[in-house]
């Protein structure tokens, strides 16, 4: 497309004509004298003899610009699609992490939660267990007070029973001397 606009074509339109008369036609305050000069043999395709178009030379840049932005768009799509691959895998590694602490958390919290009522069926076991403990100890005071009762009453009835028994042997030899 840069070469065919290249050539003389647009002098020959009638846009150019048209652009042509406007220059001639321009007051002096639009145009200076030179400028209208130039313009006027630049429409009117008379550059001169020496005139040489270095168009071509442009042109070559800017198709070589033109390859060099387009070699550097390929590089920078692969770039960003390599860069978009990573990030996809990094959010999916993420995610994932993510995934497992929450179930390492919520783990932990149902863990924390039993634990909890561990504990307080613990106290309360251990206060169930001091009571039936002062209640046991209470029990054997008055265990031991009823049993030095009991052997106090069973060594007076053994006592009492001793005595019976030497008053029988007693009764029995009085009765015997007879």
């Amino acid at each position: 497309a840069l070469e065919k606009g290249m050539s003389s074509g647009f002098l020959q339109t009638p846009t150019a004509r048209v652009l042509s008369r406007v220059v001639s036609q321009a007051d002096a305050d639009l145009l200076q004298e030179d400028d209208r000069q130039t313009l006027s043999a630049f429409l009117s395709g008379s550059q001169g003899a020496d005139y040489a178009p270095g168009g071509g030379e442009i042109v070559g840049i800017l198709k070589q610009m033109h390859d060099t932005m387009k070699s550097a768009l390929q590089d920078l799509v692969k770039t960003e699609q390599e860069g978009i691959q990573s990030h996809e895998l990094l959010v999916s590694a993420k995610e994932k992490e993510i995934a497992a602490q929450t179930a390492t958390i919520e783990a932990k919290t149902k863990q924390i939660g039993e634990l909890g009522v561990d504990i307080v069926q613990m106290k309360e076991d251990a206060d169930d267990t001091a009571k039936a403990l002062a209640a046991d100890k209470k029990y054997i005071k008055e265990l031991e007070v009823s049993c030095k009762t009991k052997a106090d009453e069973w060594d007076e009835r053994c006592k009492t029973r001793a005595e019976e028994l030497v008053a029988l042997g007693d009764t029995v030899k009085v009765l015997n001397d007879d």
